[in-house]
């Protein structure tokens, strides 16, 4: 009995929360940022990655913009199921977050800690979680013999590790960490950006036509590292991102992005953020790997 009325709480708490927040349409990075994004994450992986793995980079990169597809507007209009039951994986609005509640172990525990009818998004879970079937996946690649399974595991491995590049990016655009996600809310007093635009105005329509692979590569000096807490280490990506919430806005008031914005403070800005976004991904993947042996 205490597991159904624990279950009927949860889905009290999340269908209420749609009420309030509803699915967003904004996607971040759009494909190209994410594309960036994951194929400067592959450049830098350590040479002692399965080869099968960096040999699937073109693989990769087309997987990562792939949850943003599952978008798709003809798909809603038919039925917006699919919409409604990932939108809100792509962000965690911190300003929400209680204190405590992100050292729940799942995301129904946190839901549930959140309570309220409020659901500041599931980034840090979906990620997570995503994380752990690669490495999962990863462990049992090691442990078979037989070769034809061993390229069936290999085929998952990076399904998986492709999607898992989608929130892991999503997380380095502040604008994916906060309420603010598409024009400043509430008291303005240091005169932000209000209606809705900013958000493709800087990940889609600036980061298509100002930045390339070769932009990003002076950011992308950071050594591979292995996460000893992958928990803490997602949300750590999270957290330095929420952190250039205010400084994204202040340069969108200085001087708006768009496609025709020529500033270098903008150019570094963005082209550091998409970088540390490749770095986190490609730590994460190497994290995986790595630790599947223990």
């Amino acid at each position: 009995m205490k597991t159904a009325v624990s279950t009927v709480t949860i889905l009290a708490i999340i269908g209420a929360s749609y009420l309030i927040w509803a699915p967003r349409s904004a996607q971040a990075w759009g494909a190209s940022g994410h594309r960036l994004a994951a194929r400067a994450a592959v450049l830098a992986l350590p040479d002692d990655m399965p080869l099968f793995f960096t040999d699937s980079i073109d693989q990769l990169v087309y997987l990562n913009p792939e949850p943003d597809r599952w978008r798709d507007p003809a798909e809603a209009e038919l039925d917006s199921a699919l919409n409604q039951a990932y939108s809100v994986d792509h962000y965690l609005d911190l300003e929400l977050v209680p204190e405590g509640a992100l050292d729940s172990a799942d995301r129904y525990e946190f839901a549930r800690a959140v309570g309220d009818g409020t659901l500041p998004g599931f980034s840090s879970f979906r990620t997570l979680e995503l994380f752990q079937r690669v490495r999962l996946e990863f462990r049992l690649w090691r442990q078979e013999d037989d070769a034809q399974i061993r390229g069936w595991i290999e085929q998952r491995i990076i399904n998986d590790a492709g999607i898992l590049g989608h929130y892991i990016t999503d997380a380095s655009n502040p604008l994916h960490t906060t309420i603010h996600f598409d024009g400043w809310t509430g008291d303005n007093p240091n005169g932000y950006e209000t209606d809705r635009g900013i958000h493709t105005r800087f990940e889609a329509e600036y980061v298509n036509a100002r930045i390339s692979l070769d932009d990003m590569e002076p950011f992308m000096n950071s050594p591979v590292r292995e996460w000893d807490n992958p928990r803490r280490a997602i949300l750590d990506n999270l957290e330095a991102s929420f952190a250039m919430v205010e400084p994204l806005y202040e340069l969108d008031r200085d001087l708006r992005f768009g496609e025709s914005t020529d500033s270098e403070a903008h150019h570094q800005f963005t082209a550091q953020r998409l970088a540390q976004g490749a770095l986190a991904l490609r730590d994460a993947w190497w994290t995986a790997w790595v630790s599947s042996a223990e």
